[in-house]
């Protein structure tokens, strides 16, 4: 098991929609990121700054399944109008990872 951290910016005009979509996320998009391997996924905001943390096996693969996700592709096209920084699942640098420096198990 590896883990994973990762930085975006909402615009802050949408913080608090973004913030009230998140709360119902789409069941077929939470299958579907846990089909992938995703585990333990946080998303925390500072402000308009998020940072996600999340765990998964082989990351490699889960971003190829994710990928090939229909529910993750809406979901991604519909979170564009929210985000400063838009993912998309075709380009693996559109999401700014961060490097691990310190872990405390």
């Amino acid at each position: 098991m590896a883990r994973y951290a990762f930085r975006l910016r909402v615009r802050e005009d949408r913080l608090d929609d973004y913030k009230m979509h998140h709360q119902a996320v789409w069941p077929e998009l939470l299958s579907d990121l846990r089909a992938a391997g995703y585990r333990n996924y946080s998303i925390f905001a500072d402000g308009p700054e998020l940072f996600g943390y999340l765990e998964c096996d082989d990351w490699d693969a889960a971003q190829r399944a994710l990928a090939n996700s229909d529910a993750n592709r809406r979901w991604q096209a519909f979170m564009s109008d929210f985000l400063a920084t838009p993912v998309d699942p075709d380009d693996e640098t559109s999401v700014r990872m961060l490097e691990p420096v310190f872990y405390l198990e």
